[in-house]
């Protein structure tokens, strides 16, 4: 593979107007096909797992989508990928060495020798994402389309977190639910205080990682603003539970 970049090679035709985009993790795969002209979406398809796969099994589920959703009809001008898992590291971009990769993540991820490590710099935030990919996912991607884009989804939450006005105005919570895993994000001062991710398996789960994620950070829940996003409605367990510990709080629905 080669470092990440939009494809090139690519043999552009009347009909390369279509964009692809996937996001994958060991819960579940999604992707959609976006008409760039119209501006509309010609194909969306979501696929949640029973149970958490291994990265062999994900890449024949994806296989197997692809075919059955007929994403190979398409000619593709861009093709991005984004891969969701808690293995990653924020580090602050002065103190960034590429050469340090196993460094930032050894201490809070279970890394192997032949792990594949990657980062991205996170636009707005002087902030760069270490982290591991999913490398036989990639590698199928670039042997069907070429050099394509991929990021981790921590970059891409809070690089669409860090671009709207309500986290410039006092303390807020951003909290991302999908997948069997929740992200947790907190802006102070026009400035990312906190962010990490967690496996969850029920609504308590949740609860016990936001409320404690807090206390360390010694804010008030009372005095915070929470905004949830994902695979939340207020009809869910997890928003009737924020409610009781929670007076600003609502669902946020990007607007992009």
């Amino acid at each position: 593979m080669t470092k990440k970049e939009i494809n090139k090679d690519l043999t552009v035709t009347e009909n390369s107007y279509h964009k692809l985009s996937i996001q994958v993790s060991l819960n579940g795969l999604s992707f959609c096909v976006l008409d760039t002209i119209a501006n509309e979406l010609t194909l969306s398809h979501s696929l949640p797992f029973k149970r958490e796969v291994s990265p062999f099994d994900l890449h024949r589920e994806i296989r197997q989508s692809f075919r059955d959703e007929g994403v190979l009809d398409f000619s593709f001008s861009t093709v991005i990928a984004i891969h969701r898992n808690a293995l990653f590291s924020l580090v602050p971009q002065p103190l960034f060495d590429e050469e340090e990769l196993p460094n930032y993540l050894k201490y809070n991820a279970k890394i192997l020798a032949t792990d594949h490590l990657d980062y991205d710099v996170i636009e707005g935030l002087e902030t760069v994402n270490v982290y591991v990919p999913f490398t036989n996912v990639n590698n199928y991607l670039y042997d069907l389309f070429g050099e394509f884009e991929f990021k981790h989804s921590g970059t891409v939450l809070l690089e669409t977190l860090t671009k709207l006005p309500s986290s410039r105005q006092g303390s807020i919570c951003y909290l991302h639910l999908a997948e069997s895993q929740m992200d947790l994000a907190v802006f102070a001062s026009k400035k990312l205080l906190f962010f990490n991710s967690f496996t969850i398996s029920s609504p308590e789960d949740v609860l016990y990682f936001l409320l404690f994620s807090l206390e360390q950070l010694n804010l008030d829940p009372e005095a915070l603003k929470l905004r949830l996003l994902g695979e939340v409605t207020e009809e869910d367990r997890v928003y009737e539970f924020c409610t009781e510990y929670f007076e600003n709080i609502s669902l946020f629905v990007p607007t992009d």
